[in-house]
């Protein structure tokens, strides 16, 4: 079986148990990038019942949130319906810049409380469809946190990572309720690209600009030199950091915590970025 057909079974399976056990068509998690622009060509090329859900994360480059914007236009044309979901923490509206100061701590590999918070609280209490791949990231795919810190550890419960090698294409979170189709999961880049090309589909400019990443502006999963020129492209974005960050420290500073050596939020984004003070 080709991998475009058994997609589009996974797809059709998963709209099945969408109406089945939810009553409700899938959800579609619509990123902007290259994965989300093949799985939702996909969705539309299966026949399925399906709605769109975009998670603004706050700290998305312009092009990619245009890009979401013209994507959407298009779809609800045809009569889809497309949802934007914004970002919430203890119940109360977030954005990247405030939860760095709420969390007192800068985001990293090992604590992506970012991506938590920002981009996977979506599809509660639903089915949905994403573009995760296993080819995606080879560093991602041999780490994974814990969302469940429960004392005995039987009783632990691991979500893993976007792009682990342990997902599969049929997944069931229990804590958020959610039933998790992946139907690209086992295609390499090269077919992503390829499908692209075949079925003529609109994507992120910023790809045209040798960009091979359209994430957050600044994920500490990308590697140093892929960031700096996204700083270097985005200084805004930098200064937004900047500011979070002296924010963080005061924070840290009321409560007593330790502020390691860092002076101020420059100080911080140096750390941050594996810079060396000077």
């Amino acid at each position: 079986m080709d991998k475009e057909k058994a997609a589009i079974e996974r797809l059709q399976i998963g709209a099945e148990a969408a109406e089945t056990y939810y009553n409700a068509p899938l959800i579609v998690c619509y990123s902007g990038g290259k994965d989300s622009d093949v799985l939702l060509q996909l969705a539309l090329n299966s026949g399925i019942r399906f709605e769109v859900l975009h998670t603004h994360t706050t700290a998305d480059a312009p092009e990619t949130v245009y890009h979401v914007t013209e994507t959407f236009r298009r779809l609800e044309e045809h009569g889809i319906k497309c949802a934007r979901e914004y970002p919430t923490y203890k119940g109360n509206p977030t954005s990247m810049w405030q939860l760095i100061p709420q969390k007192k701590l800068p985001p990293t590999r090992l604590m992506r409380y970012c991506c938590d918070v920002l981009k996977e609280q979506g599809g509660k209490n639903r089915a949905i469809a994403t573009g995760v791949r296993w080819n995606e990231s080879s560093a991602r795919s041999k780490r994974g946190i814990y969302e469940d810190a429960a004392h005995k550890p039987e009783n632990r419960i691991v979500i893993n990572n976007d792009n682990d090698e342990k997902r599969r294409w049929f997944e069931r979170c229990e804590i958020q309720a959610k039933t998790v189709i992946n139907p690209i999961i086992d295609w390499t880049d090269a077919e992503v690209w390829d499908y692209i090309a075949d079925n003529k589909i609109p994507c992120n400019p910023l790809y045209c600009e040798g960009f091979k990443r359209v994430g957050c502006i600044g994920c500490p999963l990308a590697n140093k030199h892929n960031r700096q020129i996204e700083f270097q492209r985005y200084p805004k974005y930098r200064q937004m950091y900047i500011h979070a960050f002296d924010r963080m420290l005061k924070v840290r500073e009321t409560e007593g915590k330790d502020n390691r050596t860092w002076n101020d939020g420059y100080d911080v984004f140096r750390w941050w970025m594996g810079e060396d003070k000077g």
